[in-house]
């Protein structure tokens, strides 16, 4: 959808981000077929494919919204703020939109996927803390020795991640608890030259970490819906 903000035809998935689609669609459709076969259980597989569902346009929003902060922070040259044309100042605040609506959705994704897979094996993550997020699932997981074959991969992807993704994470508390995130350089700035002029914070720097991001993101779900697909399929 946002490629056409830029000339370019749609999206099409490849390589492990196609894998990744094709497990989530495979787990929706036998959640479906389990509600229909087994009506006592109805509401809950339902909800399983609803939240599938969810998480799939989820993955398509995060993946438009990194694709977008990459290529308009690409059309910025100056690295002063006083320095801007209008058609960079323009370029940069799109940047900032799309840049901030990727660093958050990353947390946003993975709570949901921590929520999916804790009700579909029955984690219980929910007695160590009642609004948990996706870490907090994945260390009730490795704590207590469940589903040793998923949550190696899976934290693996985090620990390979985790700079980034802590980078991420503030960034992400910045924005949601403080300020707005791209303004805290401008402040730390302001505060040690008087108010002289601004440069920019390190685009590069954070597009990198978008890319881990995604990588870390795209990852958890590969990993988590092949074996949710092989969980379902055991109930045959």
């Amino acid at each position: 959808m946002l490629r056409v903000l830029f000339g370019e035809w749609p999206r099409e998935w490849s390589g492990k981000s196609l894998e990744t689609v094709r497990s989530i669609e495979a787990f929706a459709r036998r959640c479906s077929e389990l509600a229909r076969g087994r009506p006592e259980e109805a509401k809950k597989y339902r909800t399983f494919a609803i939240w599938a569902e969810g998480l799939l346009r989820s993955m398509d929003e995060l993946e438009q919204s990194c694709y977008a902060a990459k290529k308009y922070a690409q059309q910025i040259s100056h690295r002063r703020l006083d320095e801007f044309t209008s058609e960079e100042k323009m370029n940069y605040e799109r940047h900032v939109y799309f840049d901030k609506n990727a660093y958050i959705r990353y947390f946003s994704l993975l709570d949901k996927l921590g929520t999916l897979l804790n009700q579909l094996l029955a984690l219980r993550t929910e007695r160590i803390k009642a609004r948990y997020s996706y870490f907090t699932m994945l260390r009730n997981m490795r704590q207590n020795g469940l589903h040793w074959e998923l949550v190696k991969p899976l934290n693996e992807i985090k620990e390979r991640h985790q700079g980034a993704m802590s980078r991420l994470r503030s960034r992400r508390n910045i924005e949601i608890h403080q300020m707005n995130e791209e303004l805290r350089d401008d402040l730390a700035q302001s505060l040690a030259n008087n108010g002289a002029g601004r440069t920019l914070e390190n685009l590069g720097a954070n597009m990198e970490d978008l890319d881990q991001g995604w990588a870390m993101v795209q990852g958890s779900l590969h990993v988590a819906f092949r074996y949710a697909c092989a969980y379902l399929r055991r109930m045959d």
